[in-house]
């Protein structure tokens, strides 16, 4: 299987078991079964990490896909609480056992502090994914072979300092309502 398909496996699983656990909560009320279901997102990551990393060992050279799990890693880690939690409280209401979710606000001092959150979540996601990147980079030891983790290290970087940049400044200049 390449590596791209099973990244697309992957992200299918994890939505999978996100709604079968947030399903067993609430619509079959097992707590105790969605919870297991719940802490078994987490394993999609550890498999696409060990088939990146396992095809990068055989030879393999790093591609487009090898950075992406990377990626895909570093968001789940910073982001994966916060899209489960989103996800369970919207189902919670929707199947009757929660109050309608909060609206994100979109003014004033509360959203600037929601976006430097959110940027603290994408910092974090940098931060793990291109670490995996460049600790293949050092494990692979062949630069002609793992050029392209570095190239896309580079262009997330980039990314992120924009993404401050834009998120910081609702912190200077706060949107009015």
């Amino acid at each position: 299987m390449s590596l791209v398909l099973l990244i697309v496996a992957c992200e299918v699983a994890f939505w999978v078991l996100l709604a079968a656990g947030l399903l067993a909560r609430y619509l079959l009320r097992r707590p105790r079964l969605g919870a297991v279901l719940l802490v078994l997102v987490p394993v999609v990551d550890l498999v696409l990490l060990v088939a990146a990393t396992l095809d990068l060992q055989r030879g393999g050279e790093a591609t487009v896909a090898h950075a992406l799990a990377a990626v895909y890693l570093g968001v789940s880690v910073g982001f994966g609480h916060a899209m489960v939690r989103w996800a369970d409280v919207r189902v919670a209401h929707w199947l009757g056992a929660g109050p309608p979710p909060p609206r994100p606000p979109r003014t004033g001092p509360a959203h600037a502090r929601r976006e430097r959150r959110q940027w603290l979540r994408h910092a974090l996601a940098w931060a793990v994914g291109t670490a995996l990147m460049l600790l293949a980079w050092l494990v692979v030891g062949d630069p002609d072979r793992t050029e392209q983790l570095l190239q896309t290290a580079a262009l997330w970087t980039l990314v992120l300092v924009i993404d401050g940049i834009v998120s910081l400044s609702y912190t200077v200049s706060p949107r009015r309502g």
